[in-house]
C-alpha cells in the first residue's frame, strides 16, 4: 500500500532574488557544541558527572568556546555537573557555558543558581512555535506565544541584576521549521527589542530546525529571509541548530551558513534526537577539505572517535565521513589503481596541494593511517595489490607482475573475503620469495671474460645449487651474469627459457639495504610465461634467485 497521500508539502519561500546560491562559505562559524545537552538527552546511557567532565574538557581541547553543558533546573545531574565545573575551575575564562531553560520563572531562577561562580554565560531561553503545536500542545494563539517568550526574557533580565558575571541571552523559536516565517520574525523581534540587543551586547537569535521538514534550500531560504528582515541586524548572532531527519542536516547548515548564519549549535559525529544533529566535525572536515581553516582542532580524528564511543557507548558508523574505518580505503580494482597512481604522482611532483582521486584529503593530515587507504577483497583489482606490496612493504612489483600476483591473492578473497596486508605478503613470500624446490640456488661466483680475446662473452659464472636436495655445479658463459646463468640453466636440465624483462629496485636506503629482482621467464617450449623474484644484500645474486624462483613456479626442471 502507498500511504503518500497521507502527507503534504510544506510550503516554499517566495524569495525570486535569493544570494545564498552566488556565495561561497569564507570562514568558519561560531561553534557552539551541545554533545552534553542536546546529545546527552538522547543517550540510551546518559554520561555520569565524571564522563561529562571529561568530555568537557575534550571539547575545550578542540577549541570550542562556547559548549552548552546541560538543562540545570530539570536535572539534578546536569546542576551538579555544572557546580564541579565552577567549584574545580574547570571553566577557562574565554569559554562560555550554555544553560537550557524554559521561559518559566522558577526554572530561570534555578539556572542562575547553577552558574553563579561563573565569568560569563549563555542562557538560552526557548518556547516552542510552530503552527502544529500552537494547535495541538498549547492551543494557544500567537500573541499567547509571544507573551510566554517576552515574560522568559524578562525573568532572564530580572535575575541578571543580581548576577555578577556576563549573561548573553539566546532565544529559540522552537520547531522554526514549522513556524510561519512572519510569526518567527515577530517574536524573535520581540525578545530582541525587550532583551535591548545592541551591537555591543548582541542577542544569539538561534533558528533550530527541531525537526527537518524540507530540503535544504527551502531552509536556506527561510534563514536568508528572517536575516534580511530582522530589525538592527548588527545586534543579532544568527544561530542555527539542525537537526538530521531527512538527512540533510550538513547540508542544511552549510547552506544556512551561505544564506547569514554566523553560528551553528551542534554535536560530534551528529548525535542527537532520532536520527540526530547536524555533525560538527562533518562540517568542520568539509571546509578543511576546500582549504579553510575550521578553527578547531580537529586533527586527531581518532581521539575524538575514541573518547564518544567511550562516553556515548554509540560506535562510528564504519562509513561516517571523515572518521569511518572505511571511508579511506577503496576495494574497488579501477579505485585502488587511481588512488595509487595519484599518491605516485604527488611523490613525484612534490607539491603542496592534494590531488588523488577518491581521496578528497590525505588521511594523514586528521591523524589517520596512511596505510589502510586500500583494503583487498574480491572486487579488487591488481592495481590495490600492487599498492599494498608497495607501501607496506617497498616491493615495487613491475606493471606486468601486478595481473599474475592478483590472481594469485584473488583465489584468498573469493574463499574468505577480505584480506589483511600480511596475508598478502605471507602469499608472496610463498609464490615468489621460498619457491627455492625442486631448484635451490646456493652459490655464485663471477668471472670478467672481459679482457680475454678467445671469448665473445665477458662474463662466466659458477652455480652451486640443489636439485630435490642433491648438490650440483654448473659454469657457463654469457654476455653478463643473468645471461651466462640462462645459458647454463639450459644447458644443465635440457630447457629453453628466455628472459623477456628484467627489473631491480632497492627496498630500503643505506648501504644494508636488500634489493629486490624481477625476472619475466618464457618457457620457450610452451610459450608459458611467469614472474620470478629474488632478495638479497647483492643485487646479482637477487637475480639469480629470480630466475630459480620462476623455473620453479612453472615447474620446469
Amino acid at each position: 500500500m502507498k500511504n503518500y497521500q497521507h502527507y503534504r508539502r510544506n510550503p516554499i519561500v517566495d524569495l525570486p532574488n535569493r544570494k545564498w546560491p552566488n556565495r561561497q562559505i569564507e570562514k568558519a562559524p561560531v561553534w557552539c557544541s551541545v554533545d552534553l545537552r542536546d546529545g546527552n538527552q538522547a543517550l540510551i546511557d546518559p554520561m555520569i558527572v565524571e564522563e561529562k567532565i571529561e568530555f568537557f574538557q575534550y571539547l575545550i581541547n578542540m577549541g570550542f568556546k562556547e559548549i552548552e553543558i546541560g538543562f540545570p533546573a530539570a536535572s539534578q545531574i546536569e546542576y551538579d555537573f555544572l557546580r564541579q565545573l565552577v567549584d574545580r575551575k574547570l571553566i577557562p575564562d574565554d569559554v562560555k557555558v550554555q544553560v537550557l531553560t524554559q521561559c518559566r520563572r522558577d526554572q530561570i531562577a534555578r539556572t542562575f543558581e547553577s552558574i553563579q561562580g561563573c565569568k560569563q554565560a549563555i542562557v538560552h531561553i526557548y518556547n516552542s512555535t510552530s503552527t502544529l503545536q500552537r494547535d495541538v500542545v498549547f492551543n494557544k494563539q500567537m500573541p499567547e506565544i509571544i507573551d510566554i517568550a517576552l515574560q522568559g526574557t524578562r525573568w532572564v533580565k530580572e535575575e541578571m541584576e543580581n548576577f555578577p558575571g556576563k549573561i548573553i541571552l539566546e532565544y529559540s523559536p522552537e520547531s522554526f521549521t514549522g513556524t510561519e516565517l512572519d510569526n518567527a520574525l515577530e517574536i524573535c523581534t520581540a525578545v530582541q527589542k525587550e532583551w535591548g540587543a545592541t551591537p555591543e551586547n548582541p542577542i544569539i537569535i538561534n533558528l533550530p530546525s527541531t525537526v527537518e521538514m524540507t530540503t535544504p534550500n527551502v531552509f536556506a531560504d527561510r534563514i536568508e529571509w528572517m536575516n534580511d528582515h530582522f530589525e538592527d541586524r548588527d545586534s543579532i548572532i544568527l544561530s542555527v541548530h539542525p537537526h538530521n531527519d531527512r538527512g540533510t542536516g550538513v547540508a542544511s547548515a552549510e547552506l544556512a551558513m551561505l544564506a547569514g548564519a554566523d553560528r551553528v549549535e551542534g554535536t560530534l559525529f551528529g548525535n542527537g534526537e532520532r536520527t540526530g544533529n547536524v555533525d560538527i566535525l562533518n562540517v568542520a572536515y568539509n571546509m578543511f577539505s576546500q582549504g579553510i581553516d575550521p578553527e578547531l582542532e580537529i586533527e586527531h580524528v581518532n581521539e575524538s572517535i575514541e573518547i564518544y564511543e567511550r562516553c556515548c557507548k554509540i560506535p562510528v558508523h564504519p562509513r561516517h565521513p571523515y572518521a569511518g574505518k572505511l571511508v579511506f580505503t577503496a576495494f574497488s580494482g579501477s579505485h585502488q589503481d587511481a588512488i595509487n597512481k595519484g599518491v605516485k604522482a604527488m611523490k613525484e611532483r612534490g607539491g603542496d596541494i592534494w590531488e588523488v582521486p577518491y581521496l578528497p584529503i590525505n588521511p594523514a593530515d586528521i591523524g589517520r593511517e596512511y596505510e589502510p587507504i586500500v583494503r583487498i577483497n574480491s572486487q579488487s583489482g591488481k592495481g590495490g595489490v600492487a599498492f599494498i606490496m608497495d607501501t607496506y612493504y617497498g616491493f615495487k612489483l613491475p606493471k606486468a607482475m601486478h595481473k599474475e600476483f592478483a590472481n594469485v591473492i584473488q583465489v584468498i578473497t573469493e574463499a574468505q573475503g577480505e584480506v589483511s596486508p600480511d596475508t598478502i605478503m605471507d602469499k608472496f613470500r610463498e609464490e615468489y620469495l621460498d619457491k627455492k624446490e625442486p631448484l635451490h640456488f646456493r652459490k655464485l661466483a663471477v668471472n670478467d671474460l672481459s679482457d680475454s680475446v678467445d671469448s665473445e662473452f665477458d662474463t662466466k659464472v659458477k652455480v652451486t645449487y640443489t636439485n630435490n636436495g642433491k648438490e650440483g655445479i654448473f659454469e657457463a658463459v654469457g654476455n653478463g651474469p643473468i645471461d651466462a646463468v640462462q645459458r647454463g640453466i639450459q644447458e644443465e636440465f635440457g630447457i629453453k627459457i628466455k628472459v623477456l624483462d628484467y627489473e631491480e629496485h632497492a627496498l630500503q636506503s643505506g648501504s644494508n639495504s636488500q634489493a629486490a629482482a624481477y625476472i619475466h621467464l618464457l618457457d620457450s617450449n610452451t610459450g608459458r610465461v611467469t614472474y620470478g623474484v629474488g632478495v638479497s644484500s647483492n643485487i646479482t645474486r637477487a637475480s639469480i634467485r629470480a630466475i630459480f624462483s620462476a623455473i620453479n613456479r612453472m615447474e620446469l626442471v
